[in-house]
């Protein structure tokens, strides 16, 4: 479990995604998590405005071989992302 209020890497590298909660400021927000960075786009998820959204990810989560990385974090105060 990692809590984030910017872009880049998660403190691990290879990782299973197995859910978030996220709080999204005055505009509607973007989270964008690649495996390593500048590689393919693993999850890629819009919340509304002013909001606090939970996603789980359903069977065996994401697997990221490289490493998680947010690439995009838009209009979000932040982000807790579970993984293991």
């Amino acid at each position: 479990m990692e809590r984030v209020t910017s872009t880049g890497a998660l403190g691990t590298d290879r990782a299973r995604l197995r859910g978030l909660q996220v709080t999204s400021s005055a505009g509607a927000g973007r989270l964008t998590i690649t495996d390593g960075a500048g590689g393919p786009v693993v999850l890629d998820l819009d919340f509304l405005a002013s909001d606090n959204s939970t996603s789980n990810i359903p069977g065996s989560g994401i697997l990221c071989k490289v490493g998680p990385v947010v690439s995009a974090f838009t209009n979000l105060t932040a982000a807790t992302i579970y993984y293991e």
